[in-house]
C-alpha cells in the first residue's frame, strides 16, 4: 500500500512539471531578438604650443665689465606621438647688432664651425654666442651644466657654445620622440658676450633670436 501511495505521488510530480514546462517552454522558444552596433568615433587633434619668456637685458659691458650672460627659457607642449623639436635663428648676422650700425661684436668662433665648444675668446675680439640645457636638450652636443652662469656674468665652463647658424637655416637645441607631459617640457637658451683685451664700440645692440617648436 504505501509503495502504491509513493508511486502515485512520483506520477503524479511528473505530470505537474510536465504541465509547467508545457506552460514555459513556449515561453522561452518563441523569444525573437535583434541587434545593432554603434561605433564611436573620437578624433584626437596633434597640437604643438610654445610659451613666450621675457625679453633679455644683458649686463652692460664697460671699460671695468667684460662679459655679460643672459638666458630665457621655453616651455613646449605637445600631444604629437612622435615628439618634436625645438629650433632657435637669428634674424641677422652678426646677430647681436648696433642699433644705426658700426658695431664689433661678432657671433661666436668655435674652433670647428658650428660645433659647440667651451667658452673661449680670443684676445682682442668681441663676440656673442649661445648655448642650451634642458630634458630634451642634448648634454652631448651643449654640455652637462644646468646653469648658464659658472660666476657672475661669466659663462658656464659645464655649457659648450656656438655662433647662431650664418646660413640662415635654424639651430636645433632640444628634440623628442615622444609627447610631452601635460605641463610641458623647459628648454633654456643661454647667451653670453665677451671683450678680451679690447672694448666693445659704445651704443645699443640687439639681437632677434626666433624660438620655433615642430612636431615630427
Amino acid at each position: 500500500m504505501k509503495l502504491k501511495n509513493n508511486f502515485i505521488l512520483l506520477l503524479a510530480s511528473s505530470v505537474l512539471v510536465s504541465g509547467l514546462f508545457a506552460f514555459v517552454e513556449p515561453r522561452i522558444t518563441g523569444a525573437a531578438t535583434d541587434t545593432d552596433d554603434v561605433v564611436v568615433n573620437q578624433a584626437v587633434t596633434s597640437e604643438i604650443s610654445l610659451s613666450s619668456p621675457s625679453d633679455i637685458t644683458m649686463t652692460a659691458l664697460s671699460t671695468t665689465q667684460n662679459t655679460a650672460v643672459g638666458t630665457a627659457a621655453w616651455t613646449v607642449t605637445t600631444n604629437n606621438d612622435d615628439g618634436y623639436t625645438l629650433t632657435l635663428h637669428a634674424s641677422t648676422a652678426p646677430a647681436l647688432a648696433r642699433g644705426g650700425g658700426g658695431g664689433n661684436i661678432v657671433d661666436y668662433t668655435p674652433a670647428v664651425s658650428e660645433t659647440p665648444e667651451t667658452w673661449s675668446v680670443p684676445a682682442s675680439n668681441v663676440e656673442f654666442g649661445f648655448s642650451a640645457f634642458g630634458t630634451d636638450v642634448a648634454t652631448g652636443t651643449y654640455g652637462t651644466d644646468s646653469d648658464c652662469l659658472a660666476g657672475a656674468d661669466v659663462p658656464s665652463a659645464g655649457l659648450k657654445w656656438r655662433d647662431f647658424d650664418l646660413t640662415g637655416s635654424a639651430d636645433q637645441i632640444a628634440t623628442a620622440a615622444l609627447p610631452t607631459t601635460t605641463s610641458g617640457t623647459v628648454a633654456n637658451m643661454c647667451v653670453a658676450t665677451e671683450q678680451d683685451t679690447t672694448f666693445a664700440v659704445a651704443g645699443s645692440y640687439s639681437a632677434t633670436i626666433t624660438a620655433t617648436a615642430t612636431t615630427l
